[in-house]
């Protein structure tokens, strides 16, 4: 029988500036009280799954639920500054409407093309992309018939399950990530991947 690795991808909790419209990249916002919440009712859940090893963002809104979690479940995190989320460079942390104000030009070529464009100081998805895949590869090699827990954000997550579905970038915001949510990827030492849960939302 192929052996597999299956990944538990979830995304940060509810951040102190939800509901305001803002790129939130490498920006480290705090948590909103829900938010903390939210990965209290997530532990309950991944308790029953049986990991064996965690690996988080180094922001805030996902180190500090990845600590919740370890401490019930018994994991140290791994602490990966690579699964931090797209680096929105001048934009980091201003409201869309202030960009659209501010950069007008940057902001439409990125609207023209969200996949290729570097904002400037900050990243494009492919370059995402290049930072983050090898390491959900090496992961999946490190941990062939065990269960991981990767805590990180709707970008990064965004973007895994893209490769995982072979699907392109250009499809990234045909995908949603809630706050908190959980998703299933089965990696088979073959190469396939299967995704078994998209967006499981508290």
């Amino acid at each position: 029988m192929t052996r597999k690795t299956r990944l538990h991808i979830i995304r940060h909790g509810e951040t102190s500036t939800a509901g305001t419209a803002i790129y939130q990249g490498h920006d480290n916002a705090g948590l909103s009280d829900r938010g903390k919440q939210m990965y209290l009712q997530l532990t309950k859940r991944l308790a029953q799954t049986g990991l064996t090893a965690c690996y988080t963002s180094d922001l805030y809104r996902c180190l500090w639920g990845a600590r919740l979690i370890g401490k019930h479940i018994g994991l140290e995190p791994r602490v990966m500054p690579c699964l931090r989320e797209l680096n929105f460079g001048i934009w980091d942390g201003k409201a869309v409407d202030e960009v659209r104000q501010i950069y007008p030009d940057s902001w439409q070529a990125w609207s023209a093309d969200f996949v290729n464009y570097r904002i400037p100081g900050g990243e494009n998805l492919l370059d995402v992309r290049l930072r983050v895949l090898p390491v959900i590869a090496e992961m999946v090699r490190q941990h062939y018939d065990e269960e991981v827990l990767v805590v990180a954000h709707g970008g990064v997550n965004r973007i895994i399950l893209l490769d995982a579905m072979n699907a392109p970038l250009s499809s990234f915001y045909n995908i949603n990530q809630s706050y908190c949510c959980h998703n299933i990827i089965d990696y088979y030492e073959d190469g396939n991947a299967v995704v078994q849960l998209l967006n499981e939302s508290l």
